[in-house]
C-alpha cells in the first residue's frame, strides 16, 4: 500500500517533500503528499472539521483506486490521520502521528494570534516578489517573533496577477479554529500498528495524553527523537526517517 503524507496547520504538501523522496528511495513504497481542504492548491471550503477532512482523504483514495494505505500526518494531519483510521480502520493499513495525539491542542491564542497577523498584513500591488515578502516578514515580527515559524508562513505568500495574498483560506481557518485544536469524540478503537513520533522538546505529546491514545490506539508505540521540536522531520531529519521506516511494512 501507498503512503500518504498529511501536513499541519498553515502548510502544504511541499513541507513533506523531502520525507516522500527519501522513502521512495530508500524503502521503494508509492507515496502521495496531499494539500489538505484550505491549504496549497486545493480548494476554499467553509468547512473545516477532521471528519470532513478524512472524507477528503477518503474520497482522494477511493478516485485512485486504492483500498489501503500507511498514514502518516504532521500535527493537523496527524489528527486527520487518526479520525480517518478510527472511521474507516479497513482502508488503514497502518498510521504514524508526528508530534499530536488524540487530545486537545491548547495553544489556540496563538494560531488565532498567527491568523490575526497575517490577516493584517499589507502589500502594494506590482512588487517584486523578494521585497514583498520582506514587507510581509517585517509586519508579522511583532506577533510571530520565531523567524523560522515566520519564513514557514510567507511560504503561503502568494503572487497573483501582480496582487499578493495568502493561499490559505484564513477565514475558514480562523472561524474553525476550536474544531482544529480539539479531537472528534470515538469509542471504537484502531486496531492497526501505529507510531505516535514526537519531538522530545515539544509539548504536543505529553504523558497525560498517554491513556487516550491507548484507549483508541491500543498497538500504539510511543518514541520521541531527542532534540526535536514540533517540526520533527525538519529538526531531525536522518532520526526521523529511521523511525519511519523502521516502522513500516519491509519492501
Amino acid at each position: 500500500p501507498p503512503l500518504v503524507l498529511l501536513h499541519g496547520l498553515f502548510g502544504s504538501g511541499a513541507n513533506l517533500r523531502a520525507v516522500a523522496q527519501a522513502v521512495a528511495r530508500r524503502h521503494g513504497t508509492k507515496v502521495l503528499t496531499v494539500d489538505a481542504r484550505n491549504h496549497g492548491s486545493s480548494p476554499h471550503s467553509p468547512l473545516m472539521s477532521y471528519e470532513v477532512m478524512s472524507l477528503d482523504v477518503q474520497h482522494l483514495l477511493a478516485r485512485l483506486g486504492l483500498t489501503k494505505c500507511i498514514l502518516l500526518g504532521h500535527s493537523m494531519g496527524g489528527k486527520t490521520a487518526m479520525a480517518l483510521a478510527l472511521q474507516r480502520p479497513e482502508l488503514v493499513e497502518r498510521l504514524i502521528s508526528v508530534d499530536i495525539s488524540p487530545s486537545t491542542t491548547s495553544s489556540i491564542s496563538e494560531f488565532s494570534a498567527y491568523v490575526s497577523a497575517m490577516k493584517s498584513v499589507r502589500i502594494p500591488d506590482g512588487l517584486p516578489r523578494s521585497t514583498a515578502r520582506r514587507l510581509a516578514d517585517e509586519q508579522l515580527r511583532p506577533v510571530v517573533q520565531l523567524a523560522e515559524l515566520r519564513q514557514f508562513l510567507l511560504t503561503n505568500l502568494v503572487e497573483v496577477e501582480g496582487r499578493y495574498d495568502w493561499r490559505v483560506n484564513l477565514e475558514a481557518i480562523s472561524h474553525h479554529l476550536s474544531d482544529i485544536m480539539n479531537f472528534p469524540v470515538f469509542h471504537k478503537p484502531y486496531p492497526g500498528p501505529t507510531l505516535f513520533l514526537g519531538g522530545s522538546n515539544s509539548p504536543y505529546i505529553s504523558p497525560k495524553d498517554y491513556p487516550e491514545i491507548r484507549r483508541l490506539f491500543p498497538k500504539a508505540d510511543i518514541q520521541f527523537i531527542e532534540g526535536a521540536g514540533h517540526i520533527v522531520h525538519q529538526d531531525k531529519f536522518e532520526e526521523f526517517m529511521t523511525a519511519v521506516l523502521n516502522f513500516l511494512p519491509p519492501p
